[in-house]
C-alpha cells in the first residue's frame, strides 16, 4: 500500500457519495467558491511542504472543478514568487461556474494561461488538475496522450483530489492514469484510493476535510469503512484462573501428499494466535514432520470423511483447505466438513471444491479467496474480480451467506448483509506462498477465543497486514512462518491477554 498517515477518517465513499456530500455542504450554507478556494489553499500548502525549493509550478488543467482548484493554486504560486503555467486541456473559456470563476482570478493575478498543444513543455512539479471522481469509462483524447506525457516526463506529480484516471469507485486504471508522487484527496475519502491497482498510482495520501461541517459528514452514507487500530474488535480479556479448554479447539484439515507444509502453517498460526487446543488432520505420511515440527499440535492421520468427523467432535472451530488438493481424499474431507455444524474457515482448495459443486458450505463459515478462486467462486475471470474488488468481495458475501475475506491489495471483509470494510495495510514483501494459510489459521484461533465470524476476520487481516510491515522493515524474503510470532506480539499489543 501507499504511504498512508495514521489521521485518515474510517469512512470511504463512491464518487457519487462525495458528490452528494459536496452538494450538501453547499445547500447548508458553504459556497462552493468557498470550498474550491479551501481546497486550493491545502493544495498548496502540500505542495510546498514536499518540495519547498521548486520554485516552478506547471498546471495541468482540464474543464471541471479539478481544473478551478488548479487554477486557484496557480495564482497562490505566483503571486508566492513561483514561475506558473497553466496548460488547459480543452476550451479554457467554456469552464463554467465556480471553475470558470477561478480561472478569472488566476487570468487577473497574471497567470499564464495557455492551450495544450503536442509540443506543449513541462515544467518543475506538474499539478494534476485534469480529470475528477466522476470519470466513468476509458480516458478519451487528448487526456490519453497527456497523462501519457506526464508520467514519461519523469518531474515531481501532485494530483488534485485522485490521480487522473483512476476510478474512484474501485481503483482500476481507466486506460491510462497519471503516477503521481503526492495524491491530496478532498472532503471525503474515495474507496478508490484503496484498491484496486491504486497504489501504483498515488504515491503519498494527503486528506483535507475542507472544514466540513461534523454533522453533514457522520450525516452521509459511505459504502465502506477502514480497519483501524481504534475500531478493531478485541480479544475477550483471559481471567486469571482460566484453562485451555475455554480457549477453543482449532481443527486444521489439509496437507494432501506435497502439500504438508500448507496445513502445519495454519496448525502454527493458530497455536500463536491463543487457540487452546490445535488438532491437524492431515495425510499419514505427514505425521513424523508434524510431531517433529509442531509437538504441541495434536496430529492425526485420516484417511476418510468418518474418520474426520469423530476427530472434529471435539473441536469448536474447523479450519479447512490449506494444502487439501482436490483429489478424492480431498472431497470426502469437505463433504465432513459440510455437515459439520461448528463456525468453519474455508481456504485455498476448500474454495476451488466449493466452486465446482462438490459441496454446500455450512451455515457458519468465513471464506478467504485469493481473486483468483473468488472468480471461480462467481464464475467470472480473476481480471474482472480485480477490475472491481468491492463488487466481488460483496457479491461473494451474499452468494455465499457468509462473512469473505478477498485478499489482495487493499484486502476486503464483506458481510452477507451488504456490510464492507478494507484494510490498508501491508507490504509488497507479503507477495508469498503460505501466507494465506497463516491468516485462516490466525481468523480460526480468533473465533476458537470466542470472537464472532465478522470481527474474527476483521481483527485477524488488520494484525496479518501489520506483521507483515514490521516484518518487511528487514527486506525481502519474508517466510510465511515468520509472521507467527509477531502475530504473538501485536495480539498482546491490540488484545493484552490478561488484564
Amino acid at each position: 500500500m501507499p504511504h498512508l498517515p495514521d489521521n485518515l477518517p474510517l469512512p470511504l465513499y463512491s464518487a457519487a457519495q462525495v458528490r452528494e456530500l459536496d452538494a450538501r455542504l453547499i445547500a447548508a450554507g458553504t459556497p462552493g467558491f468557498e470550498l474550491m478556494s479551501r481546497a486550493a489553499q491545502a493544495i498548496w500548502r502540500a505542495l510546498r511542504r514536499r518540495w519547498p525549493d521548486a520554485g516552478v509550478l506547471t498546471v495541468l488543467a482540464g474543464r471541471g472543478n479539478n481544473a478551478g482548484d488548479g487554477y486557484l493554486v496557480a495564482a497562490l504560486a505566483l503571486r508566492t514568487g513561483w514561475q506558473v503555467q497553466v496548460l488547459a486541456v480543452g476550451d479554457a473559456a467554456q469552464l463554467q461556474g465556480d471553475a470558470a470563476l477561478a480561472r478569472d482570478q488566476a487570468l487577473a493575478a497574471g497567470v499564464s494561461v495557455l492551450p495544450w498543444n503536442d509540443q506543449a513543455e513541462l515544467r518543475g512539479v506538474v499539478l494534476d488538475a485534469l480529470l475528477g471522481t466522476g470519470l466513468q469509462g476509458d480516458v478519451r483524447e487528448p487526456y490519453a496522450q497527456v497523462i501519457r506525457r506526464v508520467n514519461d516526463a519523469g518531474l515531481p506529480v501532485l494530483a488534485v483530489d485522485i490521480p487522473s484516471g483512476l476510478s474512484a469507485d474501485n481503483g482500476q486504471a481507466l486506460g491510462v492514469a497519471v503516477h503521481a508522487e503526492l495524491t491530496v484527496t478532498l472532503i471525503g475519502l474515495k474507496l478508490g484510493l484503496f484498491t484496486g491497482q491504486s497504489a501504483d498510482y498515488l504515491g503519498e495520501l494527503q486528506f483535507a476535510d475542507l472544514q466540513a461541517d461534523a454533522a453533514l459528514l457522520a450525516a452521509q452514507a459511505f459504502t465502506a469503512q477502514r480497519l483501524a487500530p481504534t475500531s478493531l474488535p478485541q480479544v475477550p480479556v483471559r481471567s486469571r484462573n482460566v484453562h485451555k479448554g475455554q480457549l477453543g479447539h482449532v481443527l486444521v484439515v489439509g496437507g494432501e501428499r506435497g502439500f504438508a507444509g500448507a496445513g502445519l502453517l495454519a496448525a502454527q498460526s493458530a497455536l500463536r494466535a491463543g487457540a487452546g487446543l490445535v488438532s491437524l488432520a492431515t495425510r499419514s505420511e505427514h505425521l513424523p514432520a508434524a510431531q517433529a515440527r509442531l509437538p504441541e499440535v495434536m496430529a492425526v492421520g485420516v484417511a476418510s470423511a468418518n474418520q474426520l468427523l469423530v476427530l472434529g467432535a471435539n473441536a469448536s472451530v474447523w479450519v479447512i483447505g490449506p494444502g487439501l488438493g482436490q483429489g478424492a481424499w480431498a472431497r470426502s474431507l469437505l463433504s465432513a466438513a459440510a455437515v459439520s455444524r461448528v463456525v468453519q474457515v474455508w481456504d485455498a482448495d476448500a474454495l476451488n471444491l466449493l466452486a465446482q459443486s462438490v459441496v454446500q458450505l455450512p451455515a457458519a463459515a468465513v471464506l478467504t479467496p485469493h481473486p483468483g478462486e473468488a472468480a471461480r467462486l462467481l464464475g467470472i475471470s480473476a481480471a474482472a474480480v480485480q477490475a472491481d474488488r468491492p463488487a466481488a468481495a460483496r457479491a461473494l458475501a451474499q452468494r455465499y451467506q457468509a462473512v469473505c475475506v478477498l485478499k489482495g491489495s487493499g484486502s476486503l471483509i464483506a458481510s452477507p448483509d451488504g456490510g464492507l470494510w478494507l484494510c490498508d495495510r501491508g507490504d509488497p514483501v507479503m507477495a508469498g506462498a503460505g501466507l494465506g494459510d497463516v491468516l485462516a489459521g490466525f481468523i480460526g484461533a480468533l473465533l476458537a477465543q470466542g470472537l464472532a465470524p465478522l470481527p474474527a476476520a476483521q481483527l485477524a487481516v488488520y494484525l496479518h497486514a501489520c506483521a507483515g510491515e514490521r516484518l518487511a522493515l528487514q527486506g525481502c524474503g519474508l517466510a510465511a512462518s515468520d509472521l507467527c510470532a509477531v502475530i504473538r506480539e501485536l495480539l498482546q499489543e491490540q488484545s493484552a491477554c490478561l488484564s
